[in-house]
């Protein structure tokens, strides 16, 4: 591609971001929409999330991980753990963060 080509590509790019990140701020009023989308909507965060971490916790270089010696699961776990018995967030990235990084360097997981 051309040097022009590329500048016009990345300002469509740009427009058609703006624009669909902008559609909501848009209307002066609430959108109408059902009850159900409103409350499904309330999902929508936590899906992107899980749809980010979960790859990274199973997957090393775009392979399924062939062994159980992942620190990286081990730390998932010790953070659900962790999160089920105190509803903490804070508490749940140490307490995760902390087994992984313990079986990293301890044990060379």
């Amino acid at each position: 591609m051309s040097p022009l080509e590329i500048f016009f590509t990345t300002l469509g790019m740009a427009l058609i971001t703006l624009v669909c990140r902008s559609f909501f701020l848009l209307p002066k009023e609430d959108l109408p929409m059902p009850l159900w989308l409103r409350e499904g909507l309330r999902y929508a965060p936590i899906a992107a999330l899980a749809a980010v971490v979960a790859p990274e916790l199973v997957m090393t270089q775009g392979h399924l991980i062939g062994t159980w010696r992942d620190a990286r699961i081990f730390g998932a776990l010790a953070g659900l753990a962790f999160y089920a018995w105190r509803a903490s967030l804070f508490g749940t990235i140490v307490v995760g963060t902390g087994v992984m990084l313990v079986l990293r360097f301890a044990l060379g997981w």
